[in-house]
């Protein structure tokens, strides 16, 4: 087996490993977030501890997922709102975890209602032994219009509360952001100015995850009615690493330090966040799925990968890739890849020029009695949509052709 060094330094708390539970059902008591260190994680993000005033009644059904023919998850709905247990118990749940895995990061995260709620409950998981606070301005089916994601949409909001929670607290602290704004960079820093030192990100995006076709409400169904609510899993990845690129392609937050969260489920998705900037990672939706032991295989997976990267510690691949992720209107346009065939894999199908035909430049022509497919130069702009459409791989990057008059040569591209 590969041995390589996963520990991480992030915000001056070491982990073990980059994996951890996000804030979240998971990581719901003393019991589950046990187990989890117990299997291999290096730190647990606890479930949200809200105001004591503060009561959550949640509804039954509150799940919902895309794709309902398998098991397995493109994208999970949830109505779930913050920690339900009193604030007593969570916090002699923080003082048990921290006394019993006194090597594991125990991160307490929090959601205030109002400037004196924040600082309180800042200082009082303070002194319940919690490595970090993480504060939740993102949760977006909160019943209270002064939580959750409403409060992660302004950025005078979430600078007040940071210098509230400054103010009950001297530990690290992640501002956890809402996708559901059009632009991260002003939150992310006004919660710097306020106090932050890293950011989360990022929280559910609000979602309408499916529609009974027969009764006309949303899913899930309580009592007749549904709502909006915060849409998570594997679909979710692409938004995050987008709003990670975003946040650290910003001079002023280019060595941000980012907790990222969003659909990861495998190590390869573990990779990407990491090469996009994340230094810690954080789960919620494959443990849902496949339980805490997917650790073990994303922790294995990412020490093959640095082996193969030649790296020994993994921190030396966080935001490798930010540089090479450019505004569109930079990118190298002088060049054109045709696909190339490969007849011996080739099944005959016709997806392909279905797909070239209806959706693409009518490029890809069929031979009906070979059943082959031919691409037709004269009309191909390289989309490579024909090659996405393949169900058995069989076209490939071929042929580079330089548009005329551009000053690029082919031997430079590297497509």
């Amino acid at each position: 087996m590969v041995k390589k060094d996963l520990s991480v330094n992030f915000l001056g708390v070491k982990f073990e490993n980059p994996f951890c539970l996000s804030s979240s059902p998971v990581g719901n008591c003393y019991d589950m977030c046990k187990k989890a260190y117990e299997t291999g994680f290096g730190g647990v993000v606890f479930k949200t501890i809200g105001p004591k005033s503060y009561f959550i009644d949640e509804v039954s059904p509150r799940f919902d997922k895309l794709d309902k023919e398998s098991t397995s998850f493109v994208g999970f709905k949830n109505m779930e709102q913050i920690a339900e247990h009193p604030l007593e118990e969570n916090l002699a749940d923080l003082r048990r975890l921290k006394a019993e895995f006194p090597d594991k990061v125990l991160i307490a995260s929090i959601m205030g209602n109002d400037e004196q709620t924040w600082e309180e409950l800042a200082r009082l998981v303070t002194e319940a032994g919690a490595d970090m606070l993480e504060l939740n301005f993102s949760c977006p089916q909160m019943t209270s219009h002064a939580m959750g994601s409403d409060v992660g949409t302004s950025p005078e909001l979430c600078r007040k509360y940071c210098q509230a929670v400054r103010r009950g607290s001297k530990l690290p602290v992640l501002a956890k952001m809402t996708p559901n704004v059009t632009d991260m960079v002003p939150v992310a820093l006004a919660s710097l100015e306020g106090g932050a030192d890293g950011i989360a990100a990022i929280n559910t995006v609000k979602s309408v995850c499916n529609v009974d076709l027969n009764r006309y409400i949303g899913m899930p169904i309580v009592d007749g009615k549904s709502s909006i609510s915060g849409y998570s899993g594997k679909a979710v990845k692409p938004i995050a690493l987008r709003f990670l690129q975003q946040m650290r392609s910003d001079p002023r937050l280019k060595d941000l330090p980012i907790s990222g969260i969003g659909g990861i489920e495998t190590w390869e998705d573990a990779a990407e966040f990491i090469l996009m900037g994340a230094t810690t990672l954080q789960m919620t939706t494959s443990c849902m799925q496949y339980g805490y032991r997917v650790v073990e295989d994303m922790k294995n997976g990412l020490m093959h990968y640095m082996a193969e990267q030649g790296v020994d510690r993994l921190e030396e691949l966080v935001g490798r890739a930010n540089a090479n992720i450019i505004p569109a209107e930079e990118l190298n346009r002088d060049y054109i890849v045709y696909p190339k065939i490969d007849e011996d894999k080739c099944l005959g199908c016709g997806r392909c020029y279905i797909s070239c035909y209806d959706g693409a430049h009518q490029a890809m022509e069929w031979d009906e009695e070979t059943r082959k497919p031919h691409c037709n130069t004269e009309k191909c702009v390289g989309c490579h949509l024909c090659a996405l459409v393949c169900p058995v791989s069989a076209i490939s990057k071929g042929e580079i052709k330089i548009k005329p008059g551009r000053k690029t040569k082919a031997e430079d591209v590297r497509p």
